[in-house]
């Protein structure tokens, strides 16, 4: 029997935890749902990833302003996936910020990526209608920038590839708070399908050098010691190195993209097949890992129907 593809059979609704980390940080996660940041500055709010539709979006507005009446000034895109970004109008900020790479990924293929995200997380993307259109940003950089709310000072910067090739973090240097998007996870298996994963090691050692002590993983509970945010990191490198070395050994020895999934799966599940949508990801992981192991330095665009057609026939042949 056919599996449900992706996340199409996940429908029970999770608990959503608004977590304070410092006086005016706070983090809005949901049992491994994508997670949503939030930084108040003495004039305004800053958001960090604004969920899939504007109906989504406003169960964070309703927390936010349980603690703030300040205005949403800005929000901020760590990368370019629909299931992050869609809800962004529903915040009227004033300005939308995201790296010059993530602005050229949806030029690229922002439309292809919405369809496609739709038809694998229908339970996130409640209200799809009232998405207006595509997110674009109104302000981008190349490596970074410093802005100043009032004496609060956040630091948004560009590390390196990885998740995709326009992820940025949102560091507090003053607090030492980190939010990093889906370059790291915790309890919930990264997804590749878009992802530079040569770079991505180096990416991840330049994201601990900030030696944050508290951080907001893209899923995943928000992690407040030194010590938690050192395993989430590791975790995401863990699952990383294991996954594309078994691909590349695969496509050494001449093996095919079916073969190389069902031993690669059987490498990863011990470890990390509890972990939140390892069955979703890893037929887009696997793919990935095959095309950049061979001539695919880019990743390729996926479509929905490209989705469905390659998820179900590595997924039902396990």
């Amino acid at each position: 029997m056919s599996k449900k593809f992706a996340s199409q059979a996940d429908l029970e609704e999770k608990t959503v935890s608004f977590d304070k980390l410092a006086e005016g940080v706070y983090a809005y996660t949901a049992e491994g749902d994508p997670n949503t940041g939030i930084i108040i500055g003495d004039d305004g709010v800053m958001v960090i990833d604004t969920q899939a539709t504007p109906k989504m979006a406003q169960d964070v507005i309703r927390r936010i302003r349980e603690v703030t009446d300040k205005p949403i000034k800005y929000v901020v895109l760590s990368h370019y996936h629909a299931v992050r970004v869609m809800g962004a109008s529903a915040y009227g900020a004033d300005h939308i910020i995201s790296s010059e790479a993530t602005y050229d990924l949806i030029v690229e293929r922002g439309q292809f990526d919405f369809d496609s995200e739709v038809g694998r997380f229908p339970r996130l993307f409640q209200g799809v209608e009232s998405v207006p259109g595509l997110t674009w940003p109104t302000i981008t950089f190349k490596t970074g920038m410093t802005l100043w709310m009032g004496k609060r000072r956040v630091e948004l910067l560009h590390l390196g590839r990885g998740h995709t090739k326009g992820d940025i973090v949102a560091w507090l240097p003053d607090e030492k708070i980190l939010f990093s998007g889906d370059l790291v996870e915790y309890g919930a298996t990264p997804y590749t399908g878009d992802a530079y994963l040569t770079d991505w090691p180096q990416t991840l050692a330049n994201v601990r050098a900030l030696g944050a002590e508290k951080l907001v993983p893209g899923r995943g509970d928000a992690l407040t010691t030194p010590e938690t945010v050192e395993a989430a990191i590791s975790g995401t490198q863990d699952f990383l190195t294991q996954m594309f070395e078994s691909v590349k050994k695969g496509r050494a020895e001449g093996k095919q993209l079916n073969e190389i999934y069902t031993e690669t799966y059987k490498v990863l599940q011990p470890q990390f097949g509890d972990w939140v949508i390892f069955d979703h990801c890893l037929p887009f992981d696997i793919t990935r890992a095959y095309d950049e192991a061979g001539e695919f330095r880019d990743p390729r665009i996926w479509t929905a129907e490209r989705d469905t057609e390659m998820w179900h026939a590595l997924q039902d042949a396990l």
